[in-house]
């Protein structure tokens, strides 16, 4: 039989590269997207979709239920892929915009991760891929909300790889730098949801984030297609010895090495400087 996997955020970017990588490999891909004309789009490609939104418990049981009753009970891996950022200054970040964004990059994804550890336990073998980022390593101006998600995604995927060695469940992390996906497009509607930038101490500040998310500037320097990512899960899912982290693109290379040689102080003006 096929292996197995369910794939969230699979609209575009990333998860969708990951759910046609992993079928043209022989997987069995449920792909599933937040939005159901986007599940509906992914069947007629003759993927199984189902619609699961992280920010909606019932969505997230819905969906998995709905996975386990077409495998028969069992599923061989999960990615953790949906996720979405809010852009704005610390001090511009109300709560609701927190509570909103950690509810998707972070309790949805511990939500499906709690449902999918017993049935892996009860199978004997399971692998759980968590999608990070370079800004889960280190923090870049305007993008609090974001880092403060993948910080937090780091620590309890770090504390769950620990506590999972002895059963059979492999838990990696993948920290991808620049990669080809919407999530700039994606983010302008919670940054206009959420910012009051025009009333912020930091109004003036604001023209060059604005610029970069509403002007297509092109592909940011070192970018790299999502199919980057897909090989980096490859490895995570059909290695004999996954590895903790997969580094993805330059920048996350480059980060990953001047945080663990630098001082804070160093770092922290490297950053500044861009």
């Amino acid at each position: 039989m096929a292996q197995s996997i369910l794939i969230t955020g699979c609209s575009s970017g990333i998860g969708l590269d990951a759910a046609r990588g992993l079928r043209a490999r022989g997987w069995r891909v449920f792909a599933s997207c937040r939005q159901q004309a986007d599940c509906d789009l992914l069947r007629a490609e003759g993927f199984d979709s189902p619609r699961l939104d992280y920010a909606d418990e019932a969505s997230i049981e819905t969906a998995l239920a709905q996975v386990l009753d077409a495998t028969g009970g069992t599923l061989d891996a999960l990615y953790n892929n949906g996720a979405f950022a809010c852009p704005g200054a610390v001090e511009d970040l109300p709560r609701g915009a927190l509570r909103e964004i950690f509810e998707t990059n972070l309790f949805g994804p511990h939500d499906l991760t709690r449902r999918v550890i017993p049935v892996m336990r009860a199978q004997g073998h399971g692998r759980i891929v968590n999608c990070s980022s370079v800004l889960g390593l280190v923090g870049i101006k305007w993008r609090g909300a974001y880092v403060s998600t993948k910080f937090a995604l780091e620590g309890l995927t770090d504390v769950l790889r620990i506590e999972m060695q002895g059963t059979g469940i492999s838990i990696s992390l993948i920290e991808p730098g620049p990669v080809t996906s919407h999530i700039r497009a994606n983010a302008i509607a919670h940054f206009e949801k959420w910012i009051d930038w025009e009333n912020s101490a930091r109004a003036a500040e604001y023209a060059g984030l604005r610029g970069r998310l509403y002007e297509d500037r092109g592909p940011d320097r070192f970018e790299l297609p999502a199919s980057a990512v897909t090989k980096k899960l490859i490895h995570a899912l059909e290695s004999p010895r996954p590895r903790a982290r997969y580094y993805v693109t330059t920048p996350t290379h480059l980060m990953g090495f001047l945080r663990r040689v630098l001082p804070t102080r160093t770092l922290d003006w490297l950053i500044a400087k861009g």
